[in-house]
């Protein structure tokens, strides 16, 4: 019985350790602010992807941030680029829409995230313009970091021109309950 209570206790110390770097629930809203001038540059890099994963098609999700992508398509200030939600484990993916020209694509980008104390995101992002033959010609380029997103919360990334509308939510298990002080004496 000694040593059921001692696995107990050992099981709840040890569990939140492993869990830490699990898996996140994303969905992101990627927007122009119109009314900020534009900060371009000739090209987005080639390795764009930096050796991340692209997200896997079953790892997409039906996106629940409508209401908010609805308002600012309504709204003439912004223009809503993309939005999409998925699945991603601890660690880079790319993100990447629309028709690929030579490893480029319109919208495309990196997304970093840990877990600490709080949910750390480093986004990068390139909305690309291309000419006839597919070359890229200019790119607006997004570069935002946030080590302070809260689970489950709509967070906003202001890049200038570009911004994201970030929500990320820890796939954590379901904490055990506190063993009950008899369980803890020996």
């Amino acid at each position: 019985m000694r040593a059921m209570r001692s696995l107990t206790l050992l099981l709840a110390l040890i569990a939140p350790a492993a869990f830490a770097d699990g898996t996140f629930q994303v969905e992101m809203i990627l927007v122009r602010q119109n009314a900020v001038p534009a900060i371009t540059s000739k090209s987005a890099p080639e390795d764009w992807r930096n050796g991340a994963q692209v997200v896997a098609e079953a790892d997409l999700r039906q996106p629940v941030l409508n209401d908010e992508a609805a308002k600012l398509a309504a709204d003439p200030q912004y223009t809503v680029l993309l939005h999409k939600a998925w699945k991603q484990d601890a660690g880079t993916v790319a993100i990447s829409d629309g028709e690929e020209h030579f490893g480029q694509f319109p919208i495309a980008g990196n997304l970093t995230l840990k877990e600490e104390r709080f949910i750390a995101a480093d986004a990068n992002f390139w909305v690309n313009q291309f000419d006839g033959n597919g070359s890229v010609i200019q790119s607006e380029p997004l570069k935002q970091s946030n080590s302070n997103i809260k689970n489950g919360e709509l967070t906003f990334l202001d890049g200038g021109h570009l911004a994201l509308l970030l929500k990320v939510t820890a796939n954590r298990p379901v904490s055990a309950p506190t063993p009950a002080p008899e369980m803890m004496e020996q």
